[in-house]
């Protein structure tokens, strides 16, 4: 099994998982090689360290997707038959798109957009990025333009906040709160004057805000348009459960890694999404089984430290410290090893795909076309390139 399997006929990969697993890369992989297939793909990232401009070689990446111009690709040493696409999300921007799409008329968006409520909830308020990412790959994949939209998930604690924070967001809009505050001459209005006059008082006089105000006249013209957050978020649960989508998981071969990729993948059956498979980033492959009967925790790097005496003769340092090396990298891959074969019994028999841990950074598009061969090419395929990298 592989990416091109796992993706055939889908016109969504959501790449989801925690944060520090390598979402942006393989996210950025999955977009290359299915270009290299003939797919007109847009990858969109709401990374802030802007990862994936700079591995594909771009200065920067805005809030439109951005085509990575044919020279570029051919960096990466692939034959590229498709286009690929790239694009940063702007969470404020896109919310701004949002509701001039939204609001009944420019004056109403223009009033929505100037209130200083709208600046913390389009930006700063829990579920705000979320909503913004699944709303904006909403669009595109309506707008016709791919034939593959790859989202690299937004950073969260929880994996499963991304799935879960846009309806919050559309359940706090709708919530009877919020409606009694949508009513300027409403009770709820009242009772926030009378309730905390002293203290929204002092605030009035230090900063010159007031807040009663803004949050009557904030939720007074939004008003009428809560209902398009609920629309949306309804359009775009659709969306994710039908048959185009696909979740592909990434997680690292560390146990607490491997714990929440198996909490998730039950989370994606409880919500009815399609689970395509799970990627382990920055896996260590076993090099040496051990002799029979050995401590594979330290056997291995003795028996290579005294072969390596003989061959270099004079520098039993040196040969020490590189049987050393192998001994604890041989310790890593038995633990990784060890988590890899309790993902695979816990999923059941769902595809993992393993990518190597690599000596170099994965910065560039060469960088990118090397994890390529592990996540497109056949099993034969992986076998041979996973026995030269350990050679």
């Amino acid at each position: 099994m592989n990416i091109p399997e796992l993706l055939e006929s889908r016109r969504i990969c959501v790449c989801a998982g925690s944060g520090g697993v390598g979402k942006t890369t393989i996210s950025a992989v999955i977009g290359l090689g299915m270009a290299a297939l003939g797919r007109r793909v847009c990858v969109i990232t709401i990374d802030p360290a802007r990862r994936l401009a700079g591995a594909l070689g771009l200065e920067e990446l805005g809030n439109e997707p951005r085509r990575v111009p044919a020279e570029r690709l051919a960096g990466a040493g692939l034959e590229i038959t498709g286009e690929l696409w790239a694009m940063m999300l702007d969470p404020k921007a896109t919310f701004d798109d949002f509701i001039d799409a939204s609001a009944p008329t420019p004056e109403r968006a223009a009033a929505v957009k100037a209130n200083p409520i709208y600046a913390q909830l389009s930006s700063a308020v829990a579920g705000s990025q979320e909503f913004t990412a699944v709303s904006k790959l909403y669009e595109l994949a309506g707008s016709g333009r791919f034939d593959l939209l790859v989202l690299d998930t937004p950073p969260a604690r929880n994996a499963l906040d991304f799935l879960d924070a846009p309806r919050r967001l559309t359940g706090f809009l709708e919530g009877r709160a919020v409606q009694a505050l949508v009513r300027p001459t409403g009770v709820g209005v009242r009772l926030l004057s009378v309730g905390a006059a002293p203290l929204l008082a002092g605030l009035r006089r230090l900063t010159g805000v007031d807040l009663v105000s803004d949050i009557s006249s904030f939720f007074g013209v939004l008003g009428p348009m809560t209902s398009a957050f609920s629309q949306r978020a309804g359009a775009v649960e659709a969306l994710l459960r039908s048959e185009q989508t696909a979740f592909v998981l990434v997680a690292s071969a560390q146990r607490e890694s491997i714990d929440e990729a198996l909490w998730f993948t039950d989370g994606l059956a409880a919500r009815r999404l399609p689970f395509a498979g799970v990627v382990v980033n920055r896996f260590h492959h076993d090099l040496s089984p051990g002799p029979d009967g050995a401590d594979p925790e330290t056997d291995p790097g003795r028996d290579l430290a005294a072969s390596l005496a003989e061959l270099l003769g004079g520098h039993p340092e040196l040969a020490a410290r590189v049987g050393t090396a192998f001994a604890d990298y041989h310790v890593l891959a038995a633990r990784d090893g060890a988590q890899l074969t309790r993902l695979v019994a816990g999923l059941d028999g769902e595809p993992v795909l393993a990518v190597p841990q690599f000596d170099d950074e994965i910065g560039d598009l060469p960088a990118l076309a090397r994890i390529h061969a592990f996540l497109f090419g056949s099993e034969q395929e992986r076998a041979r390139l996973i026995a030269t990298l350990v050679a």
